[in-house]
């Protein structure tokens, strides 16, 4: 018989006991911090809840950019891929053994907005009554030449916004200090680029797509220019000197059409070593999400949409006219290694919301391979119900029983 962890108690009392006291924790000194005038005492939790994710450096501060990636990104889907993306690729280079996490707090949100958009020819610079050195715009120049479907073609926007992570390291000559350890930057790019016809500017939008191909390109040319940007900032701001000698990451990822219900994925990766304001080769990610069910699914992973179906009809006849089960995989390569299933109930009693939990974490054991992470969210008009989380080649999965 399989042993459930299923108790709200249980969990509180679980992460009761796993919560970090700040009176244990290492406080050290944050040299040269961002916007400060003089070192500052900062504080690194004791506590890691996995080896997967960096500790945070404490007290929080928030970026100066902080809610812009809403407000630029086309869905939740993107917003939440893009920062936990990042956080993928950081590992790549900055081990969470070593390295702490601090949230952006170079790249103000003047900066960001500036360099999001176009870049202006000479004319429009007169005509916006701007200096040369204030054309920041990464974006290309639209000279309002022809319709806006060929300008759709000809000179897309590109970039959508800039997403900004900080890894900081304990000093070598003083581990009581912590120093700045390295840079990763998200470029988020848009797949499709969206307008409306000169004449009916509150008339139907359109979309363009853009060529994966000339995206990437486009991408690379834009992070070699942001890595220069980043240089310069360092010799001509002293709070930001520290940027002169880091190894910096730039990643690109390509977000999804407003309508898609998966996450985008990032395509590729490159550094600048510290002192080095030129990227190295580009490295493929090679990563992509996949709706489940989906067309692309059974002609892509057919054994995969198997599975998931084969656990879609035994969720689906555990309530009568039930049929909302969706999934989302991440691939790396052809291997799933993630798959998110969300199912949506109505709201049931407490006993009853019990029991098809433990169902549907039985009938995750049984119908999908071992290998691979699975993360099952049951939500209601309520909110959320229930989470089961099934590790690779883990026996029993994680289940927690939410209290309303």
């Amino acid at each position: 018989m399989k042993k459930w962890v299923a108790s709200a108690l249980g969990a509180a009392l679980l992460l009761g006991g796993c919560m970090p006291s700040f009176k244990q924790e290492d406080e050290v000194i944050q040299e040269n911090a961002p916007e400060k005038t003089e070192d500052q005492s900062v504080i690194i939790p004791n506590y890691q809840i996995s080896e997967d994710y960096y500790k945070t450096l404490l007290p929080f501060e928030p970026s100066p950019s902080r809610g812009m990636v809403v407000n630029n990104i086309n869905t939740n889907y993107d917003v939440a891929e893009l920062e936990s993306g990042l956080m993928r690729i950081a590992q790549r280079e900055f081990s969470p053994d070593d390295y702490f996490f601090q949230s952006g707090n170079f790249l103000e949100s003047d900066t960001i907005t500036n360099w999001l958009s176009r870049e202006l020819n000479e004319s429009q610079l007169k005509e916006s009554e701007m200096k040369p050195e204030e054309n920041l715009g990464l974006n290309p120049i639209d000279n309002g030449e022809g319709s806006r479907a060929e300008r759709a073609k000809n000179s897309p926007i590109y970039l959508a916004h800039i997403l900004e992570h900080n890894y900081f390291i304990k000093s070598d000559e003083d581990e009581s200090k912590v120093r700045l350890g390295g840079m990763v930057i998200g470029l988020a790019l848009n797949s499709v680029y969206y307008y409306q016809n000169d004449n009916d500017p509150f008339g139907p939008t359109y979309e363009e797509a853009i060529p994966a191909d000339e995206l990437k390109a486009e991408g690379e040319k834009i992070g070699q220019e942001v890595v220069k940007r980043i240089r310069a900032m360092a010799a001509e701001d002293p709070e930001k000197a520290d940027l002169a000698d880091i190894p910096i990451t730039v990643a690109l990822f390509k977000q999804e059409p407003k309508s898609s219900v998966v996450p985008g994925n990032f395509i590729s990766y490159a550094s600048a070593d510290g002192g080095d304001d030129s990227l190295g080769d580009w490295s493929s990610m090679n990563e992509n999400y996949v709706l489940f069910p989906s067309s692309e699914a059974n002609d892509n992973f057919r054994d995969d949409e198997t599975s998931f179906l084969n656990f879609k009809q035994d969720v689906e006849s555990y309530f009568p006219n039930f049929n909302s089960v969706i999934g989302r995989g991440l691939y790396q390569g052809d291997q799933m290694s993630l798959l998110n299933i969300d199912i949506p109930i109505q709201f049931y009693g407490k006993a009853e919301i019990i029991g098809f939990t433990q169902f549907v974490a039985g009938r995750i054991m049984d119908q999908f391979p071992p290998y691979f992470n699975i993360e099952v969210n049951i939500t209601s008009v309520n909110g959320p119900e229930a989470l089961i989380i099934k590790k690779p080649d883990e026996t029993e999965p994680f289940v927690h029983i939410y209290e309303q």
